[in-house]
């Protein structure tokens, strides 16, 4: 495949169209895509697996529509972002998602994290506090307690059997776009509650992880959070976590979720020292804000109006 067909896959499947405009910024080493909306405080939205931006595009258009500016953005290796060589510890992506802050010319934002990009959202609210002004998680547990679920609990190791695969060279990349990434359909029925995704909704998602180099750049990080839990630099990202998070935080879950159990979540508001909000949507699966994205939409920009969110 040339160049020119990968810039036009990418443009294709990527740069999809809708009420928002596209660009690249520059942030931490390389070129991050976003797409953004709006005009208000800064809300910046980040993606899970086996996703990219478009996942938050119900939240983009209701944000906007509440007085926000909206602006969701690929991770590193995904999407339309820069897939570099190394750098998928989730240090240094946090430190991309606070570099994209500081690029868009905000002195902070409202940080939303679903499923790897909570993780990420965790992590950059304890690294960098004076960039996040409130953080809202989905999906994803404190780093520290989905370190010590994946340790401990059985039920929880067994749930995040994907994440253990993916410590194989080579086949897990393989495995994702074999058949035109059908393994990525499978994924995202399996984990969703009752409500399953649009086939058409199934075939972006599809499309997206079968653009070069973008599948062997979505399973690095999850190469480093296991090989990494016996290493030093796990052991000192794991004690730098102990430092508490400082702003009020929105922690979302769906009861359904098969992959992050809803016990391994529900204990991260000890990590938090300040107004945490625990919200549990019964019904729903591992993706809340796609499956029921009226409700999440509201019970996100709800929070993110409240002056004084309470306990």
């Amino acid at each position: 495949m040339t160049h020119a067909d990968h810039s036009g896959m990418r443009s294709s499947v990527i740069l999809r169209d809708g009420p928002w405009t596209h660009r690249d910024v520059a942030a931490n080493g390389a070129r991050f895509h976003i797409a953004e909306t709006g005009e208000g405080p800064l809300v910046l939205l980040v993606h899970g697996f086996p996703q990219f931006w478009w996942t938050w595009r119900h939240q983009l258009t209701a944000l906007a529509e509440a007085g926000f500016r909206a602006v969701a953005m690929d991770l590193r290796g995904i999407g339309g972002s820069d897939r570099t060589p190394r750098g998928y510890d989730p240090a240094n992506l946090a430190l991309d998602v606070t570099g994209v802050i500081r690029s868009l010319g905000e002195p902070d934002a409202a940080l939303v994290g679903h499923d790897l990009g909570g993780y990420l959202a965790w992590t950059a609210a304890v690294m960098r506090p004076k960039l996040v002004r409130r953080l809202a998680v989905s999906s994803m547990p404190h780093p520290r307690s989905w370190r010590a679920a994946l340790l401990r609990d059985p039920r929880q190791t067994a749930a995040s059997r994907y994440v253990w695969g993916f410590q194989r060279p080579w086949l897990p990349e393989r495995q994702l776009v074999a058949d035109e990434g059908a393994l990525v359909g499978r994924l995202l029925r399996q984990w969703s509650g009752p409500r399953q995704p649009e086939p058409a909704d199934v075939l972006v998602y599809r499309q997206a992880m079968c653009v070069p180099s973008t599948a062997n750049c979505a399973v690095e990080p999850y190469r480093w959070l296991v090989r990494s839990l016996v290493r030093p630099d796990g052991v000192q990202f794991n004690r730098r976590m102990k430092r508490p998070v400082l702003v009020p935080t929105l922690h979302l879950h769906g009861s359904l979720d098969p992959v992050v159990r809803t016990r391994s979540s529900a204990g991260s508001g000890e990590y938090v020292e300040a107004p945490y909000r625990w919200r549990l949507f019964d019904g729903l699966g591992h993706f809340p804000h796609e499956e029921d994205p009226a409700a999440f939409s509201t019970e996100l920009i709800d929070w993110l109006r409240d002056p004084e969110p309470d306990r």
